[in-house]
């Protein structure tokens, strides 16, 4: 568990880093006096989500490929003879073209859907296209080097080199080098394909990955398992996918000034993407272990990544949700972003609370996938779409932005309670403890002390002590009570570090 516990550290570190760089860019999208307007966000924000689904209908299910044979084709061939990502990425262009010829069928359907509440997205249809291949091919490849045991090269290739480009470009706009808002949507979607090319780079200069056309003994042994397993996979990735992102795509197409909303639904998601950060670390280090538990049929293993990620996920997701939502208005008016932001803190509100459900679940989508009843991710996303499609529309329709907001938060608690059923019944798997009882009311009672005691102060002065107060209350109360029993250990690593530093600077 040290292991994790230390590579899951500097990702989370790395992955924050990247969405501080995240929140610069979102202050000179959306701040008054800025050169973007409301809807130049809004479509900004509306590429991500069409993109991944683009990615998502590509990739056939390879880096679930990966994900669950990785550790056969590892411990079976020499580097150099390993076929997988030769495969995974012709298989991953092949699914590419039919997104592209399926695209170019479907350009009438989007003139009808968006051209009367985003007219813009119509317009740049096309351009969207670059960034869901670049995205198409880094997700292989982040897959990839997660079972490397190179977690924190891959998200900071996604977390902050993706964002710095952004920044970049950001600085030309300002500067007037990049003159209009047309070259910058333009060369934007071509930010994801650069850090294709800088990754790839890397792995392939310093002989991360191979190349060979030759079928494996491996690929030939497990031919029948592999292609069962993506078709099911496939299924499930395209049913989590489209819930994912149906909500940012029924806003901008049904509500007037759809492409303006579907911006300011955007920054409410950028928001909880915050509370999120931890889960993609922990993934990103766990899997590797997960499958490899699998493999070795370790259920204790199992049990302990499960419960462990649990509880240091909603540690983590709580004290970042209430955190944010404690400055989220006073935010918005301190750093003198447009009004019209405002309008998202409700959908925050119900977004946070999900992505909470979400993570206090732990790692259970991974322990699902590694395992050999991968075939329930498909059942069990398909239960998240039932809920998801129908509540998202309706509910849109009815209540503007807070309507996908509540779908979302319906829907995925509806989904977490079958998985952890599932795993409970089958593999007697289960996530909470009675300190995940005690995380949620030390949360809400910091969160209660930091808003009553600062009720009146305002501006940045105010943003920074509603904020110290928080953190010092939650983190001691965390750590005095020992809700995560990976809390010790890093004390004690932090305090031997210490302690050889003090050693280090007596001897000089």
């Amino acid at each position: 568990m040290s292991t994790i516990r230390r590579q899951t550290i500097i990702s989370s570190l790395v992955i924050y880093f990247g969405f501080a760089v995240g929140m610069l860019n979102i202050y000179f999208f959306t701040r008054e006096s800025g050169p973007f307007e409301a809807a130049d966000y809004g479509l900004v924000s509306i590429f991500m989500p069409i993109a991944t689904l683009m990615m998502a209908f590509a990739s056939m299910a390879m880096p679930s490929y990966i994900f669950k044979f990785y550790p056969y084709y590892n411990d079976n061939l020499p580097s150099r003879k390993n076929d997988m990502l030769t495969w995974a990425l012709l298989v991953a262009a092949v699914g590419f073209i039919l997104v592209l010829i399926a695209g170019w069928f479907l350009k009438d359907v989007v003139i009808r859907k968006y051209s009367t509440n985003a007219p813009q997205l119509v317009t740049y249809y096309y351009w969207i296209f670059p960034m869901g291949l670049g995205l198409t091919i880094y997700t292989i490849l982040e897959a990839y080097t997660w079972n490397l045991g190179k977690p924190v090269l891959a998200n900071f290739s996604r977390e902050v080199l993706w964002r710095l480009l952004i920044t970049v470009l950001i600085a030309l706009f300002l500067a007037h080098i990049i003159k209009d808002f047309d070259l910058f949507i333009k060369l934007y979607t071509f930010t994801f394909p650069a850090i294709v090319v800088i990754l790839f780079s890397y792995l392939l200069i310093t002989k991360k990955i191979h190349f060979t056309f030759t079928v494996s003994k491996v690929t030939r042994r497990f031919l029948k398992k592999i292609v069962t397993l993506c078709l099911f996979v496939y299924s499930g990735v395209l049913i989590f996918t489209i819930s994912q992102v149906f909500d940012s795509m029924v806003i901008a197409s049904v509500l007037p000034d759809g492409i303006k909303k579907a911006g300011i639904f955007g920054i409410a998601q950028i928001m909880t993407s915050v509370i999120q950060a931890p889960q993609r670390s922990i993934i990103a280090v766990a899997i590797p272990h997960l499958s490899k538990a699998w493999k070795d049929k370790n259920m204790a293993l199992l049990q302990k990544i499960y419960q462990r990620s649990s509880i240091n996920l909603l540690l983590f997701s709580c004290g970042i949700f209430l955190l944010i939502a404690l400055n989220y208005r006073e935010a918005v008016q301190t750093f003198g972003l447009k009004d019209a932001y405002l309008q998202g803190f409700s959908a925050f509100l119900l977004l946070g609370l999900t992505r909470v459900i979400d993570l206090g679940a732990g790692v259970n989508a991974q322990i699902i996938g590694t395992s050999t009843s991968w075939r329930f991710e498909l059942l069990s996303g398909a239960v998240l779409l039932t809920c998801m499609l129908p509540l998202t529309y309706l509910l849109t329709m009815q209540l503007d932005i807070i309507g996908p907001a509540i779908a979302n938060l319906i829907s995925i608690t509806i989904y977490h309670l079958v998985r952890i059923i599932f795993l409970w019944k089958k593999f007697k798997l289960f996530p909470f403890t009675i300190q995940s009882v005690y995380t949620i009311l030390v949360a809400a009672a910091c969160y209660v002390i930091g808003h009553f005691a600062f009720l009146q102060m305002h501006g940045f002065w105010g943003l920074v002590l509603r904020s110290v107060v928080f953190i010092m209350l939650f983190g001691t109360t965390a750590i005095y009570f020992r809700l995560s029993p990976d809390i010790v250990p890093i004390i004690d690593s932090i305090k031997k570090r210490l302690r050889l530093a003090k050693k280090e600077k007596g001897s000089i």
